[in-house]
């Protein structure tokens, strides 16, 4: 392991990157934001649907639109959409995740536009919330949810991290191209075969990432 004082910094994304959000726990969530949208903002489900998808595509999470055009007050908002009677037997994961990342070299941050209390659920029930230094939730950025840049700014500020020193892992494109502008090495877990400009390695697995983690931080501290 190549530890220094100038390693680099991994911030993980953590639905769909650290684990598999999309059988069970995404699809709850949608129709927890609906329900949602639909009771407080009095409309049938096909418009609370339309909108939760118009706000999710032009913000980058639903709650920012709500916030912006609602005045929909967010920690209400988070607890009644992240609600989850079981949520142990939701989560899908790799099982060899946790000595991966003891294998990675440098800090570990989560940085996820989802709220405190459900990250560190997911991380605490998958085993591997010991792994991190920091949550870097939607509340904690100050609801300026990825791909917006202040989100990442105020992490770097809060962390006191040159952009440089970070290798940011994610599923979501744009959330890659923010970090690939501030100057940090991107990571895109996808199954895909394309190789945007803004993506430095492209994984199928996430256990696959040490065995590129030393050509990433050589190319990062250049």
């Amino acid at each position: 392991m190549f530890l220094t004082s100038a390693s680099p910094v991994w911030l993980f994304d953590l639905d769909n990157t650290l684990h598999d959000a999309s059988p069970h726990i995404f699809p709850h969530i949608n129709r927890a934001m609906v329900a949602y949208i639909r009771q407080h903002l009095g409309v049938g489900e096909d418009d609370a649907t339309r909108i939760r998808q118009d706000y999710w595509q032009r913000y980058g999470a639903t709650l920012l639109g709500l916030m912006r055009h609602h005045g929909t007050d967010p920690d209400h908002f988070l607890w009644h959409t992240h609600q989850f009677p079981d949520l142990k037997r939701m989560l899908v994961f790799e099982r060899g995740l946790k000595a991966m990342l003891c294998r990675l070299p440098g800090r570990k941050i989560v940085f996820s536009n989802a709220p405190l209390r459900y990250s560190e659920a997911v991380l605490q029930l998958i085993g591997i919330d010991d792994c991190f230094d920091a949550v870097y939730s939607v509340e904690r950025i100050r609801f300026q949810p990825k791909p917006a840049v202040a989100g990442f700014r105020h992490l770097l500020r809060s962390e006191q991290l040159p952009a440089h020193r970070c290798i940011m892992v994610e599923d979501v494109l744009s959330n890659l191209r923010t970090a690939k502008k501030l100057g940090m090495k991107t990571v895109w877990l996808s199954a895909g075969t394309r190789l945007p400009a803004w993506v430095d390695v492209r994984l199928v697995s996430l256990l696959d990432l040490p065995q590129r983690a030393r050509s990433l931080w050589r190319a990062s501290s250049r």
